[in-house]
């Protein structure tokens, strides 16, 4: 094999496949990317069995073929080279790679023991603006399970219907739900549960793109059979297993109503909720909301160690009295999930669940298990 490019066109291909590629003993040939040139087309793969990434390299073919290097130290040579032209040309078991005054070998092997990236059929397929994912992503990921014992709550879920994809995620104690338009070409409704790990890798990718774009909307394409999905963004293709279950019913969580509704100043509320929290006591991370209808909006904590605090918010209130006390931790995640200016909190009673809103995004709620005393 034997082609010409540029080192910038060369780096942000690098950039978008080597991350996934990884120290691997018992299989040291995943800790390479695949160089795969072939019908008149310059490709990159990297893979770790369950997450496969190729990204399309423009540049001229000389010689088409195959070979395979150290993702971390080609990439980090790339790094150093002048934005040139950059040739690289398979020599027996070494990639040469010259660009001005620069020229190397790098030590290879053949890919011949390179995993295969499955191929998944492209006909049916939802568009997302790629941006508007990213962001909807974000509003999601922090809410799922760590803890792969239940396989399913380390994943998300996409329910996709005609025009509209709901993502959630949950770890049993909080959940988020977020709602985007989309076009789908899918013949009836999907539900696929998408593993949080690749969807983390698809917001750098997603990210990688848009710094390579330089004008336009980017466009997200996924595509999905029993048991793979497919995300196709920019000049990057990312493979996935899906995950095999059944996703919780969380909308019988959901409260269908509130007793009390608080509407409240992002800013103000995350600013009170970090005071209160360096007075929660040390593994139960518990602080009291106290809503009343007064307009007083009270975020109060108490330990033996620290002491006691107490922040008087002024708030829009309706409904009844209410007191509620809530894991600080979650409640940042979700103030830190709202695009700013005002947050919604509703509550029925001290047992059941908190639910928060962003006032200027109807498809965002984030729903929080209260402590029980």
């Amino acid at each position: 094999m034997k082609i010409i490019t540029l080192q910038k066109n060369l780096k942000d291909s690098l950039a978008a496949v080597n991350h996934i590629a990884q120290k691997n003993t018992n299989l040291p040939i995943l800790n390479n990317i695949l160089f795969s040139i072939h019908n008149g087309v310059i490709k990159l793969i990297s893979t770790n069995l369950e997450i496969g990434i190729t990204s399309t390299v423009r540049g001229k073919i000389e010689t088409e073929g195959d070979f395979t290097v150290d993702a971390r130290l080609i990439s980090e040579y790339v790094n150093l080279l002048d934005n040139d032209k950059v040739t690289l040309e398979r020599v027996d078991s070494e990639l040469v790679i010259s660009c001005g005054s620069y020229s190397t070998k790098i030590k290879g092997l053949g890919a011949e023991e390179f995993p295969l990236i499955p191929v998944i059929e492209r006909t049916e397929y939802i568009k997302i603006n790629a941006e508007e994912l990213k962001k909807a992503l974000g509003r999601v990921l922090f809410s799922v399970s760590a803890d792969e014992s239940r396989l399913e709550l380390s994943g998300v879920l996409f329910s996709i219907s005609k025009d509209e994809l709901l993502i959630a995620g949950t770890d049993s104690y909080r959940l988020s739900e977020k709602k985007i338009k989309i076009e789908s070409t899918f013949s009836s409704d999907r539900k696929l549960i998408i593993p949080a790990k690749t969807l983390q890798e698809l917001v750098r990718v997603i990210s990688n793109e848009k710094q390579g774009e330089n004008e336009g909307v980017l466009e997200l394409f996924m595509y999905a059979s029993d048991n793979q999905c497919l995300f196709l963004v920019g000049a990057t293709e990312l493979v996935s297993r899906l995950i095999d279950g059944q996703y919780p019913d969380y909308r019988q969580i959901i409260p269908a109503r509130h007793e009390c509704q608080a509407t409240i100043v992002q800013e103000e509320v995350l600013r009170a909720v970090k005071a209160a929290s360096l007075f929660s006591r040390t593994g139960v991370n518990d602080i009291v909301f106290n809503f009343s209808t007064k307009g007083n909006f009270a975020i109060s904590a108490a330990s033996g160690q620290a002491g006691e605090h107490v922040a008087n918010l002024a708030a829009v209130i309706t409904g009844k009295d209410t007191v509620i006390t809530l894991n600080y931790r979650y409640v940042l995640d979700g103030l830190a999930a709202i695009s700013g200016g005002s947050v919604i909190f509703e509550v029925i009673d001290d047992q059941t669940p908190c639910v928060i809103k962003d006032e200027a995004d109807p498809g965002f709620v984030y729903i929080i298990m209260p402590i029980k005393k």
